[in-house]
């Protein structure tokens, strides 16, 4: 992986922000593509911020990328452009947390801060047979405690990403490679029999259902777009004209034409296809979306807070994941 070993904390920072809520799999291609275009703290705080937004589509949790922007211009406003070095002032930056200050303060600068992720709480847990809760406060607050007595000073950035990467190559969530752990004959799980009982997790996340039907309208060659609000997932990406729906919706003739009265004040418009549904699953949401298209004879003057562009510019902005996914199906079948 191309982070692994850098010292560079633009580098680090970028690979870090890019990694959480993402696979490195996926990740990878984003960071060398950022890396490509931004190579440095300056590039990317000078960046527009529709053009960050474009490369980072797909990624998800956009509020990364608009921290992302917001640190990079504080770094080069506020110090000269040199990313700070002591840890305290990592972690006051936008969108930093403990996670990510300990790792670029320990693998760029070498400082003794313990990096605890996923991988850490469980090695921890495992080897020394904690039952503790790991995503409760009390147990997060004794595996960081524990994380931070066990750490090597001398070579923090050496020993933080040797702890994860024996996470996630040897003890694994599932089926840990027991067999052939160097550890194994110290750790007090594997002498217990625990280890796929560890760790413990007290929580179960809570899957929300939403449903989203997305109205292609075209007329007269043009597209209607608006830009998502702040306070919900995609906050600035651009989409369709939605309608939410507590339940999933039929949609025909009838039903288009009911709401196109209803919440436009048209009487007229063309149903041209109905999609098949598409589903995204975010970390406390799954998003059911079906796209309606739509033939208008004329622009309805209730859109007001979005705008008409031409198709051909649609390629030059950013969509959530999921309507990506329909726009590139429909574009095959040559809608």
């Amino acid at each position: 992986m191309p982070w692994k070993g850098e010292k560079d904390a633009y580098k680090i920072w970028l690979s870090e922000i890019i990694l959480q809520q993402t696979r490195v799999e996926q990740g990878w291609n984003y960071y060398e593509r950022f890396i490509k275009n931004y190579p440095n703290i300056e590039a990317l705080a000078a960046a527009k911020d529709q053009d960050v937004f474009k490369l980072w589509e797909g990624l998800g949790y956009y509020n990364r990328c608009k921290n992302l922007l917001h640190t990079a211009r504080t770094i080069v406003k506020a110090y000269d452009g040199i990313f700070p070095n002591d840890y305290e002032t990592i972690l006051s930056l936008k969108g930093i947390g403990p996670y990510t200050a300990a790792a670029i303060a320990s693998f760029a600068f070498q400082l003794p801060y313990a990096v605890v992720d996923g991988n850490v709480f469980r090695v921890l847990s495992r080897y020394f047979n904690i039952a503790d809760p790991i995503d409760g406060t009390a147990g997060k607050m004794r595996f960081t405690q524990l994380a931070q007595e066990v750490l090597d000073q001398s070579q923090s950035g050496i020993y933080n990403q040797a702890i994860m990467d024996f996470g996630a190559t040897v003890c694994k969530p599932f089926a840990a490679s027991c067999s052939i752990c160097p550890m194994q004959k110290t750790c007090k799980a594997y002498a217990k029999g625990l280890v796929n009982e560890l760790p413990v997790k007290e929580k179960k996340i809570l899957k929300r259902k939403r449903w989203f039907n997305y109205f292609y309208f075209e007329q007269a060659g043009q597209i209607y777009i608006h830009q998502r609000a702040q306070g919900d997932i995609w906050a600035n990406l651009h989409e369709f004209y939605l309608v939410e729906s507590p339940d999933q919706v039929l949609w025909n003739n009838e039903t288009v034409l009911e709401l196109l009265q209803d919440q436009l004040g048209i009487q007229t418009g063309v149903l041209k296809e109905v999609s098949e549904l598409l589903v995204q699953q975010l970390t406390h949401q799954q998003i059911k979306a079906r796209f309606i298209r739509v033939v208008l004879t004329k622009k309805p003057v209730l859109l007001r807070k979005g705008q008409w562009i031409d198709k051909k510019s649609i390629s030059q902005l950013a969509f959530p994941k999921i309507i990506l996914q329909w726009m590139e199906k429909a574009h095959s079948l040559g809608l």
